[in-house]
């Protein structure tokens, strides 16, 4: 499982490109807890107007729906570059949001996946305590097909060996990195045990299974996972650490053996520093 620098033979904009499309869905608000407190339809889309305006302008247009069909809210957004705040990945997944923790500002960051016709998305949102506050996750599909929507996860559907392949990417644009990685998820009970393998790393965790929820006690600090609808799951910190490395990820089990996880890494001054997809499969038997 050795790893190794790559260079990403795509340009960020031409992986953004990935996303161009009508998306219909939905915006799913969740308490911190788990709990579903509306869903909203939406329909968004994504139109590269260069040819109107510059050599590249890309066009979004959100459109968010009472349940009678009435639009409630409508945003309309033009992008002829990308900041800091965002990096994307060559299958077009991407991840946007603060750069820099601090206390007593809100924080927080959008992960987000693409799968063929279907992409999700997620929102973790913190409160200037720090606190996690927030979830937002939105399932979309193109428009022009009709797919039937993903399971909810449960921890019986993590259970397994994943092998799995990661590319780090950095916001410094320093070379990318790919390297292979192993999970091991066991349930015992209401607990689930991970051993998580990758260059220099050996992990072991075991989470508390509280309905839809698993917590993790035993590390530096307190982490939850939430498990969702359309296969998705949130893995954040309850309560951002202070002086103390820390990330944000959300996982999506696309298919029963393949699921995606993306991780937004961040120092022990509260600085992103890295981003990473990990492509993983469930070995048979």
């Amino acid at each position: 499982m050795d790893a190794g620098a790559v260079s990403q033979t795509v340009s960020q904009w031409d992986c953004f490109l990935k996303n161009l499309g009508v998306w219909q869905g939905s915006f799913s608000h969740f308490s911190p807890q788990g709990d579903l407190q509306n869903d909203v339809p939406s329909l968004l889309t994504l139109e590269n107007i260069a040819d109107q305006i510059s050599d590249q302008t890309v066009r979004l247009t959100l459109q968010r729906f009472a349940t009678t069909g009435e639009p409630i809210a409508d945003l309309v957004q033009e992008y002829s570059s990308l900041n800091r705040s965002i990096l994307f990945f060559e299958t077009g997944a991407f991840s946007q949001g603060s750069i820099q923790y601090g206390p007593f500002s809100e924080f927080g960051a959008e992960l987000a996946f693409l799968a063929g016709d279907r992409r999700l998305r997620m929102v973790q949102q913190f409160d200037q305590a720090g606190q996690f506050a927030k979830l937002t996750l939105i399932r979309e599909h193109r428009s022009s097909v009709s797919l039937s929507p993903l399971p909810d996860l449960t921890p019986d559907q993590l259970v397994g060996t994943w092998q799995g392949t990661a590319v780090t990417i950095f916001p410094d644009w320093r070379p990318a990195i790919r390297y292979e990685t192993q999970l091991i998820v066991e349930r015992e009970g209401d607990r689930l045990h991970q051993q998580l393998s990758a260059p220099g790393l050996e992990f072991a965790s075991t989470a508390q299974i509280e309905g839809t929820v698993l917590q993790f006690q035993q590390g530096k600090y307190p982490i939850q996972v939430v498990l969702l609808p359309g296969g998705a799951s949130s893995n954040t910190p309850l309560v951002i650490p202070r002086s103390q490395p820390f990330f944000l990820e959300a996982g999506w089990l696309i298919q029963p053996d393949l699921r995606q996880r993306m991780i937004r890494n961040y120092d022990a001054r509260g600085g992103w520093y890295s981003l990473t997809l990990i492509t993983e499969r469930k070995k048979s038997g």
